[in-house]
């Protein structure tokens, strides 16, 4: 068993999610940022990948006090349980998604990773071990979902999402298209990685909802199976 995975991304006009440079650009706007922080509050946790925590050091938080205090009813706590995905443990000790907002955080590694960086980190987080050279994502869903986590919501980066959909491991993708094109044969996009060669495995998508939003558009794709 695993959690539903859902992928939440947001990218240009011509499909790049920052500059050549990757340097972070703010594709949408204020209703957009309304929307992911609600999606946010609703999932029991979000994960990325080391390659955002080093570019942009999220905190991954649920910014609405009143979504927090939702939560709180609820009996969570006010933000999802904070997943970063580090094959070699590289997660700087002070970065903000160990350090911003109460709850639960876990960094996931492999066997590979420095023992001196898996105890430093285990003084912030929960540490799951799991895969050899790299994170086991199979492995990795499967321990979540023990923890509890049903709904996981995956924000980045590209070689983590890569992955997921490459081994099977996503049921929805929500896309935020912003009105802009970066353009940058180099500039990163959604699903970086190796990519499909043979177009028989290609992740075929359906669409299962639409939303014109901060001048761009929303579409929410379901994953065919099979």
């Amino acid at each position: 068993m695993r959690p539903f995975v859902f992928i939440n991304i947001a990218m240009s006009a011509d499909g790049k999610i920052s500059t050549r440079e990757r340097r972070q650009v703010r594709i949408s706007g204020t209703e957009d940022f309304s929307r992911v922080d609600r999606i946010k509050a609703e999932s029991d946790a979000i994960m990325v990948g080391i390659g955002t925590v080093l570019a942009d050091d999220p905190s991954l938080t649920v910014k609405s006090p009143e979504l927090r205090a939702g939560r709180v009813a609820a009996g969570k706590d006010e933000h999802p349980i904070r997943i970063v995905v580090d094959s070699a443990g590289r997660t700087p000790t002070d970065a903000d998604i160990l350090h911003k907002g109460t709850g639960k955080r876990i960094v996931a590694v492999s066997r590979a990773a420095p023992r001196e960086r898996v105890e430093a980190l285990a003084e912030h987080a929960d540490v799951i071990v799991a895969g050899d050279e790299t994170v086991d994502l199979a492995a990795l869903l499967a321990e979540l979902y023990r923890q509890g986590v049903r709904r996981l919501m995956v924000e980045g980066g590209g070689t983590l999402i890569w992955t997921l959909f490459e081994q099977g491991l996503v049921d929805e993708l929500q896309t935020f298209i912003g009105n802009m094109v970066i353009g940058g044969k180099d500039a990163p996009t959604p699903a970086d990685g190796t990519g499909f060669l043979r177009e028989e495995d290609f992740t075929r998508l359906r669409i299962i909802g639409t939303e014109r939003l901060d001048g761009g558009l929303l579409i929410r794709w379901g994953v065919e199976k099979g």
